[in-house]
């Protein structure tokens, strides 16, 4: 990391063993780190690192940031409201719905928030035998170039539908950013509103979630935020701004540590769900433990994250879009939670995987085991 790094400052009650983690982690190759933490009535908010590259000043400890795959538990809580709405059925086909993509009949919205329908991932994809069958540019020098271009959802789906079934629906379990592409269209089409209008409606502004968007081709994050980083032919780019659309339902999202707190606990604790639902959402596929939009990490499935070293049951969607990586997580009554964004400089070969990964685990186990 180039620039001088700043050290940890904190909002909300004081939490030394938090505040060395977040110092921690920071200074293990990521350039600002914001991380915020809640018992169910008290917040620990900090951040360290910078805020940008060459400059002073560590990133805002509430400042907004592009929350890649935690989008997918968005999307998965509104086509849930219209399953309790009765305006679709859970296992109901959605071709029906979707008319003009020659969607497989079998594939039912259960399938596609479970990415159990089989359906290609427009970002790439893999055959059983390993090989890579790529699908969208969405990393390297190209990507860099090309980061303002605009794709349509409907295209995005095309291009995955233009491959065959990766597997029989409901036979398997794939994860797929078409899925969630399908099914925030889906909510427009039973709708008949935007998604964005929709999302307003239903979730940001009954939670008061003033900080929440979904940006649709806007290149900008709004209000005060840290900056992302890509490295490619020995060069190192600032991709803070970039059109979102690449990924659509798949992450577009930008958020706070302080809304996604707001927003897994009160879908945890059954504000935004009836309970059945919620049930159904935390239901674990037996194969990789995915729900409906959520990991469910309780222990009676295979985990591709961390679990808490001392076993208490979590959910959990995190994300990751160019140089932003997302934690958001809760236990299952909503009550204790963990939400931040680390940012980095990003590259085609994900050297900061591992270092994510252990940062996940110091978090996790300082949060829901301390």
């Amino acid at each position: 990391m180039t620039g001088t790094a700043a050290p940890a400052r904190a909002d909300g009650i004081d939490r030394a063993e938090l505040r060395q983690v977040v110092e921690e982690i920071a200074g293990s190759g990521f350039t600002g780190v914001q991380v915020r933490v809640s018992d169910g009535r008290r917040d620990w908010a900090g951040s360290a690192g910078v805020r940008e590259l060459g400059r002073p000043g560590a990133p805002p400890v509430n400042g907004r940031f592009r929350v890649g795959s935690a989008t997918k538990t968005f999307i998965a809580t509104i086509a849930l409201q219209l399953v309790a709405e009765g305006r679709i059925g859970l296992d109901e086909p959605v071709a029906g719905h979707l008319p003009g993509y020659g969607l497989d009949e079998r594939i039912t919205l259960r399938m596609l928030l479970q990415h159990t329908s089989g359906v290609f991932n427009f970002t790439g994809d893999y055959d059983p035998d390993g090989t890579l069958v790529p699908g969208i540019v969405w990393s390297g020098g190209e990507w860099v170039r090309d980061r303002f271009k605009t794709y349509q959802p409907e295209d995005l789906v095309r291009l995955a539908l233009s491959h065959p079934l990766r597997f029989t629906p409901g036979t398997d379990w794939g994860y797929s950013n078409t899925n969630y592409v399908l099914a925030r269209l889906l909510v427009e089409e039973v709708t008949g509103r935007p998604f964005a209008a929709e999302l307003q409606r239903r979730i940001l502004r009954p939670l008061g979630m003033r900080d929440t968007t979904a940006p649709g081709t806007s290149p900008e994050i709004p209000g005060p935020h840290a900056h992302a980083y890509y490295r490619y032919d020995g060069r190192t780019v600032d991709v803070t701004r970039q059109n979102p659309s690449w990924i659509g339902g798949g992450g577009d999202m930008i958020s706070t540590t302080g809304d996604l707190r707001t927003f897994i606990s009160a879908l945890m604790s059954g504000r935004l769900l009836p309970a059945r639902l919620l049930a159904e959402m935390r239901t674990p596929n037996a194969k990789i433990g995915y729900g409906l939009g959520l990991f469910v990490q309780d222990g009676s499935t295979p985990s591709p994250f961390p679990l808490p070293a001392c076993g208490t049951p979590i959910v959990t969607h995190n994300g990751g879009v160019q140089g932003y990586a997302t934690m958001m997580y809760s236990t299952l009554d909503g009550d204790r939670t963990l939400t931040a964004s680390l940012t980095y400089v990003d590259d085609v070969a994900q050297t900061q995987a591992g270092a994510f990964r252990e940062a996940m685990q110091a978090l996790i186990d300082e949060t829901f085991c301390a």
